[in-house]
């Protein structure tokens, strides 16, 4: 039976110092059918002519489409690279992060073996901007995740509302999971957490435990979650998200959301320093926390939104 293709997908953004390995890695993977499409969403640096230098240099030994464009975010980036791929799978990049050998198959090889899956993620490796290994694996290391959520669907359930631990080019989409559960909501900044709670509610998500990518930490991201107000924003939208979302679950897995919410909002409250609305926001957590807690086999985790 012939590979299926696998479209890469890259959405790129000011990371000429970067973008050169993550695309170099995608040649590296031995998967043998697979293409290239790429998206330079407006870089102001040099990001778009090292793509370009890059294409000119490789684009007999893979399929490549590249386009440049005015910058429209991640989230409408994603929606117009998923629009331009011909692969029956649709693989998840970062241009400052890298894959790594072999994630291909074993993603490919999960959801050929679980059809009622329609996306997988994997672990992956963390790095720093001069590629030396911080963590060897970024859900245990940098988000001190349970790894052990991720085995049943109930779990994946669980992890995806509370411990959200997935970081980096770690994902693996059918083709038809885009016409299932919708794209990518335009116009937000946290739209992982949004896509994947829509997978979750339908089951519809894998895990496997394999390290499929390095997802590199450094300054330009880092600075993200440092700013006050980038973090006030960021959560207030995550609040906005659950709150939509909780009619996607039911039972325990609906209550949990909510209790999200309001764990978020306290976070909120926090940082603008609002102290009757962070103790309404914490007392109304404990609550629903409490309420779930009498079908969970332990407590929720806190989630980490920012």
């Amino acid at each position: 039976m012939s590979a299926p293709l696998v479209s890469v997908l890259i959405p790129a953004f000011n990371h000429e110092r970067f973008v050169q390995r993550c695309l170099d890695s995608v040649l590296e993977d031995p998967w043998p059918t697979k293409e290239l499409v790429i998206i330079d969403d407006g870089s102001t640096d040099g990001t778009g002519e090292r793509i370009a230098a890059w294409v000119a240099r490789h684009a007999r030994e893979i399929p490549v489409r590249f386009l440049r464009r005015p910058n429209k975010g991640v989230a409408a980036t994603l929606n117009e690279l998923a629009a331009l791929a011909r692969g029956e799978f649709l693989r998840l990049g970062a241009s400052d992060d890298y894959f790594l050998p072999g994630g291909l198959e074993a993603q490919v090889r999960y959801l050929q073996a679980h059809p009622g899956k329609q996306a997988v993620v994997g672990d992956s490796i963390v790095i720093d901007q001069h590629d030396r290994c911080l963590h060897e694996s970024g859900m245990c290391g940098l988000h001190r995740a349970d790894k052990r959520l991720y085995r049943t669907d109930a779990g994946i359930r669980r992890a995806v509302i509370g411990q959200w631990a997935v970081g980096g080019a770690v994902v693996l989409l059918r083709r038809d999971a885009l016409q299932r559960v919708g794209g990518w909501t335009e116009g937000l900044r946290i739209d992982d957490w949004d896509f994947f709670l829509r997978l979750a509610a339908r089951d519809a998500l894998g895990f496997i435990d394999v390290r499929v990518c390095a997802y590199r930490v450094h300054e330009a991201n880092l600075s993200k979650t440092r700013h006050v107000a980038t973090r006030v924003s960021n959560l207030v939208e995550s609040r906005h998200v659950a709150l939509r979302h909780a009619r996607l679950f039911e039972g325990t897995d609906r209550i949990l959301l909510k209790a999200q919410a309001h764990y978020i909002g306290a976070k909120i409250a926090f940082l603008r320093r609002q102290p009757i609305a962070l103790s309404w926001h914490m007392a109304a957590y404990l609550a629903l926390a409490a309420l779930a807690r009498t079908g969970l086999a332990a407590p929720p985790t806190l989630a980490r939104h920012a």
